[in-house]
């Protein structure tokens, strides 16, 4: 498997999650076993280590691999693409602050998730996604109040708004088979990022976020919701059966 030219893909597991390679050679295997509502992750990244300012990929970059999941909805998120690693959640992530999200992925989030501020925008299922915070830096430190305020009875919705007017999103969805092979390709450019399924474009997006973002292929069994006019929540949830992503024939042509 041909990855990042400029770093070789780190292993990061929690909770059981397992990657390994795929029988036949050419990928890899990311597993979550079966069980209850413990976090659980396999991921596979090329950032763990590092400072933002130092993330391996600008645009014009493309991303190209083939995937199959099973179950076809298992519960969490799953997916690949790029991220800034926004939130200081998990070990070597929490040396740093937690900034904006800028994101550009094949993104999968079972229900009771809900991550669209944007009607147009899915908000569960599996969907082609871009996040851009196009916030002033004056917003971005006015951001923990107002996520304080999303507590609050008569407040939340206005928080939800405010958000929403600085997280700018865009996503098409799509539907893969469960246990088939796909295969997957993005190009971020500096003003538009195109995603293809099959050799089929699926959508592109005027929105494009910002780098320097670092790759992630990951499966989880998290959940993160803030639907209109309700409070966010987030938690985990139980894997009634194995999940397993795999994936193969990965490559990121630069230029």
């Amino acid at each position: 498997m041909s990855v990042s030219k400029r770093r070789s893909l780190q292993v990061r597991t929690t909770g059981g999650g397992r990657v390994e390679p795929l029988p036949e050679g050419q990928g890899w295997r990311l597993v979550l076993p079966r069980g209850g509502p413990r976090y659980r992750l396999a991921q596979l990244d090329d950032y763990l280590d590092l400072p933002r300012s130092r993330f391996p990929w600008r645009p014009p970059v493309a991303l190209h691999l083939e995937a199959r999941i099973t179950p076809g909805e298992p519960p969490g998120t799953w997916g690949f693409g790029f991220w800034n690693d926004p939130f200081a959640f998990l070990g070597g992530a929490g040396r740093r602050l937690p900034t904006g999200p800028q994101a550009v992925w094949f993104f999968g989030a079972s229900p009771p998730n809900w991550l669209s501020l944007h009607s147009e925008v899915p908000a569960r299922g599996f969907f082609a996604g871009v996040t851009a915070w196009q916030a002033p830096w004056w917003a971005w430190m006015l951001t923990p109040g107002a996520l304080l305020a999303a507590w609050v009875p008569g407040l939340h919705r206005y928080a939800r708004r405010w958000t929403a007017r600085w997280m700018r999103q865009w996503g098409r969805a799509w539907q893969p088979t469960p246990g088939v092979w796909h295969r997957y390709t993005l190009r971020w450019e500096a003003a538009r990022v195109t995603f293809w399924v099959d050799g089929k474009e699926i959508g592109t997006s005027p929105l494009a976020p910002r780098g320097p973002l670092g790759l992630v292929v990951w499966v989880d069994n998290q959940f993160a919701a803030w639907p209109p006019d309700v409070r966010p929540r987030w938690g985990v949830l139980a894997t009634p059966e194995d999940v397993v992503l795999d994936i193969r024939n990965l490559r990121i042509t630069p230029g």
